[in-house]
């Protein structure tokens, strides 16, 4: 732990701020498994879209487990050790893809990124002039998420309106 690194912190606690990031940690484990999953087995209409999209998404989840990873060892905290402890101390729930078809699919996935947007809008809020490291990490995290939520919604816009005009068109 760096003593001078912890010390920028004001009003606020190193403690307080590992226990917010190990939540928001285990969010993003459960975030990248559930991409990964989803995009092994997603079915249906523009089905290479949604994988291409649920692939990178999985990537950027990654990246940001390890961001939090590093600033949780750099306030001298622990990240959660044990995947099991994972759902239990997220901010948001792991949904099973049970249902394989790509819209339901997204529209679990769009649920995610709403999630992961309110937990990270709230980390900034907690940091903000408090620990400026630590937000400034949220904000790039919470930028890439309110990318992901733009980008699943569009796909998802968009196979509506395919679907619609093939019933306009077949009718």
């Amino acid at each position: 732990m760096a003593k001078r690194g912890i010390s920028i912190l004001k009003g606020i606690e190193a403690k307080e701020v590992t226990e917010l990031l190990n939540k928001a940690y285990c969010d993003e484990w459960l975030a990248y498994y559930q991409y990964f999953i989803e995009s092994k087995v997603v079915k249906g209409i523009m089905k290479d879209a949604a994988i291409a999209e649920l692939t990178q998404h999985a990537a950027d989840e990654l990246r940001h487990a390890n961001m939090v990873a590093d600033r949780i060892l750099q306030l001298g905290g622990t990240p959660i050790l044990d995947p099991k402890d994972w759902i239990t101390h997220s901010n948001c729930d792991y949904d099973a893809p049970e249902d394989p078809n790509v819209l339901s699919i997204l529209e679990q996935s769009i649920k995610g990124e709403q999630c992961a947007i309110s937990t990270y809008s709230a980390l900034a809020d907690i940091t903000r002039d408090k620990d400026i490291v630590t937000y400034d990490i949220v904000s790039q995290i919470l930028a890439d998420e309110v990318e992901h939520e733009e980008d699943l919604q569009a796909l998802y816009d968009d196979i509506h309106e395919f679907i619609a005009e093939i019933k306009k068109n077949i009718q």
